[in-house]
């Protein structure tokens, strides 16, 4: 019998986690050093004047992580609801990368081709797999920032537009791998099924366990054990002795 509640959790190991981990942080400094000041002409024009785009983008690299991490809790009893959380983590990233493509665009230059050596550069990065399996919330944040660290040529820049840049490449390769977890789900859900096919599969067997322990009575007609037996009516106490004694019982 299929274990009732799936394993839940585990998100701390994915590898789109780390990134939309390094994407909400890397989104809060972007946000604090670039959307405070326009840097094109002085420090006295602000380019976010009533802090809609701070809030916007902000909000965005946070529920692009925090939906992943919602999805994975809620796996164990909605595999559906599970898709549609990573789903929604998706959309909020694939926002996100729309603003930093707008960022780069209005400063009069074009996101870099992904064929270009910046662009393969940061493509190129590989991700630690993440060795923690106790102290859970510490080192995968740990683990984060060791992985941020190989980014930091681009993120730790004071040029905006590689920033930009670097982010919009950090994004997609995250959007790619919440694509590909999607369709992993889905196919989870096809071949095993979901709470409530498992929940119904454990009534039932847990049913025909109770039946299964219910002591046989004796035939009414001449003592001998019965047992269980179908018609097209359903289920009855019969005689063991069938067809010698007819003798019936309802269950």
């Amino acid at each position: 019998m299929p274990e009732l509640f799936d394993k839940h959790g585990g998100f701390r190991r994915l590898h789109s986690f780390t990134l939309a981990t390094i994407v909400q942080l890397e989104t809060l400094r972007f946000c604090r050093r670039f959307l405070t000041h326009d840097h094109r002409e002085s420090d006295t024009k602000f380019y976010d004047p009533k802090g809609r785009q701070y809030d916007q983008m902000t909000q965005a690299a946070r529920s692009g992580r925090q939906n992943i991490i919602e999805g994975s809790e809620r796996s164990s009893t909605s595999k559906d609801t599970e898709m549609k959380l990573t789903d929604v983590g998706r959309a909020s990233l694939s926002e996100l990368r729309g603003d930093y493509e707008i960022f780069i665009l209005d400063r009069g230059e074009i996101p870099w081709s992904a064929q270009s050596a910046e662009a393969r550069a940061v493509n190129a990065i590989s991700l630690d797999e993440a060795p923690f399996s106790d102290d859970l919330v510490h080192e995968s944040a740990k683990h984060a920032l060791i992985q941020r660290k190989k980014y930091a040529r681009w993120l730790d820049t004071n040029d905006p537009v590689i920033f930009a840049n670097a982010m919009l490449i950090i994004i997609g390769r995250a959007l790619n791998m919440l694509k590909s977890q999607i369709a992993a789900q889905g196919k989870a859900f096809t071949e095993a099924g979901g709470f409530s096919e498992r929940l119904h599969t454990h009534r039932l067997e847990a049913r025909e366990g109770q039946r299964a322990m219910e002591p046989a009575p004796v035939c009414p007609q001449c003592g001998q054990p019965m047992r269980r037996r179908k018609s097209a009516k359903g289920e009855f106490w019969g005689c063991t002795t069938y067809p010698d004694c007819k003798g019936t019982k309802p269950l």
